[in-house]
């Protein structure tokens, strides 16, 4: 799988040949440090004047390398497809086989930085759920309202939350209905590449 770029990524990109290889090392490691801790302009007006690089130059080159490393880390882009998604920015040789070591040294840390970066969503513990119905009241001799509740259990983080639920059988059916259609449509091609490339 390839990589595309926009052109605003290969305008950012578009530094890294007139720097050299020392330069595209530092600029690398700065898009590494990016990752772990965040922005740090001291750190970036530092190095561009020991690169003698403007520091809009070199924002813009760090920019693109995150995003180079993080999608290609993202996508698990493999060596040689990693190789072609960069051959179409004209690179030389040197720089290319630079960027692609840069990429191999660090794709397992980008790849652990980026799954701490997920956000942690509550997942399913359990369910209890009642079927009431209401079968007369004091204005309505013969009346059948049934109201299903649910008391849906979830793990938050370390904690256990209770939400509870309550709906009418139409609008249950319906809403399983909805949730089946949507579990028949993760079974398709689309959908199968889409889930494996987000791993």
């Amino acid at each position: 799988m390839l990589l595309v770029l926009s052109e605003e990524q290969k305008a950012h990109l578009g530094c890294l040949p007139g720097a050299g290889a020392a330069a595209v090392g530092e600029l690398g490691r700065l898009a590494v440090e990016l990752l772990r801790r965040g922005a740090a302009p001291r750190a970036c007006e530092a190095a561009a004047r020991k690169l003698n690089i403007g520091v809009d130059t070199l924002q813009h080159g760090i920019e693109g390398l995150t995003y180079l490393l993080t999608e290609s880390s993202k996508l698990m882009i493999s060596e040689i497809d990693f190789q072609e998604s960069i051959h179409v920015l004209g690179f030389s040789d040197e720089l290319n086989k630079l960027l692609l070591q840069l990429y191999l040294d660090n794709r397992k840390e980008i790849r652990s930085i980026l799954s701490e970066l997920a956000p942690k969503l509550p997942s399913y513990h359990s369910l209890e759920w009642r079927l009431d119905v209401q079968l007369a009241s004091r204005s309505l001799r013969q009346q059948i309202k049934p109201a299903v509740t649910m008391k849906l259990h979830l793990n938050e983080y370390e904690d256990q939350t209770a939400q509870v639920l309550q709906t009418d059988p139409a609008t249950l059916l319906h809403l399983i209905q909805q949730l089946e259609q949507a579990l028949g449509e993760m079974k398709t091609n689309h959908c199968r590449r889409i889930v494996r490339n987000m791993k």
